[in-house]
């Protein structure tokens, strides 16, 4: 690609994974002053507000907004007339590294061969940049940039999130029914809520993951479509409450989004339980 610089790259996607690990974004700071405003259970207000004050705490001293410091996921957005080259790609995954010694990642990456990793016997990678970034996500953009989305994953979300069928019998109701049910378990086991839901429906288990991841990219806390808002309202009518406390937002918002269909009795659904610190996300064009 003309006109690359491999430092200058580097450079910018180490800052926006430090971004992404220790900002809140505007909506979401948005999200939260609304959630207090409306919260009518003192303990959980208590909650929102700890949570909003950590995450202006930790935007101002650029360190993490919470101890697991997340897995780096990459959304790469590619216009019509750019160019990606393997060294862009290398100096990525530099930036990732070399963002995560600056961050600090939390160290817990495990070495060894494939049994070593399983069960964890190959011992922690003491260097933050040994958490290695989850594969590339490339998706198309009518704009002609090439611009990188950073999330990072918490394992809490993962442990509670799902990705399976569902038997939609020509109704979409069904699919909702099934997402709201999944996801008032969710919370209530997660614990670090409130949760922000992103949930990706497609026709494969890989398919429907990357729609939830796009979710996310795509997501914004001040707009809600028909079926997103119906399904916060009704998880936040199950009373969790942030961290478990009950009260009115145990949801902040949900991110859907749903990839091609084919003509079968199921749908293939994915769905995160974004702890209160997630979406942790920051974007830049390189």
């Amino acid at each position: 690609m003309t006109n690359f610089d491999y430092d200058k790259t580097v450079a910018l996607v180490a800052d926006t994974l430090v971004r992404a690990g220790s900002t809140f974004k505007e909506d979401k700071k948005e999200a939260y002053r609304r959630a207090i405003a409306a919260e009518r259970n003192e303990k959980a207000k208590w909650v929102l507000e700890t949570v909003l004050e950590n995450a202006e705490a930790a935007e101002k001293n650029r360190s993490p907004l919470c101890d697991d410091t997340g897995i780096p996921h990459l959304v790469l957005e590619v216009g019509p007339d750019a160019a990606v080259s393997g060294r862009m790609l290398a100096a990525i995954r530099q930036g990732v590294a070399e963002g995560l010694r600056k961050l600090p990642g939390r160290p817990m990456g495990i070495m060894g061969d494939d049994s070593h990793r399983i069960d964890q016997s190959g011992g922690l990678d003491p260097d933050s940049a040994g958490v290695l970034p989850a594969p590339i996500l490339v998706r198309e953009t009518e704009e002609n940039v090439i611009r990188l989305h950073i999330l990072m994953f918490g394992g809490g979300p993962a442990i509670r999130g799902r990705t399976y069928r569902v038997f939609h019998r020509h109704n979409t109701q069904m699919v909702l029914d099934e997402i709201v049910n999944w996801s008032r378990q969710m919370v209530s086991e997660l614990g670090c809520s409130p949760c922000t839901l992103a949930v990706g429906i497609g026709r494969s288990h890989f398919e429907a993951a990357s729609m939830m991841l796009q979710a996310q990219v795509d997501g914004d806390f001040n707009v809600q479509s028909e079926m997103e808002a119906e399904i916060t309202r009704r998880v936040n009518e199950a009373d969790v409450g942030p961290l478990g406390l009950h009260g009115d937002t145990s949801v902040l918002a949900t991110f859907m989004k749903v990839g091609p269909q084919r003509a079968s009795g199921v749908r293939i659904v994915c769905v995160r339980p974004a702890c209160c610190f997630e979406p942790r996300i920051a974007s830049v064009e390189l």
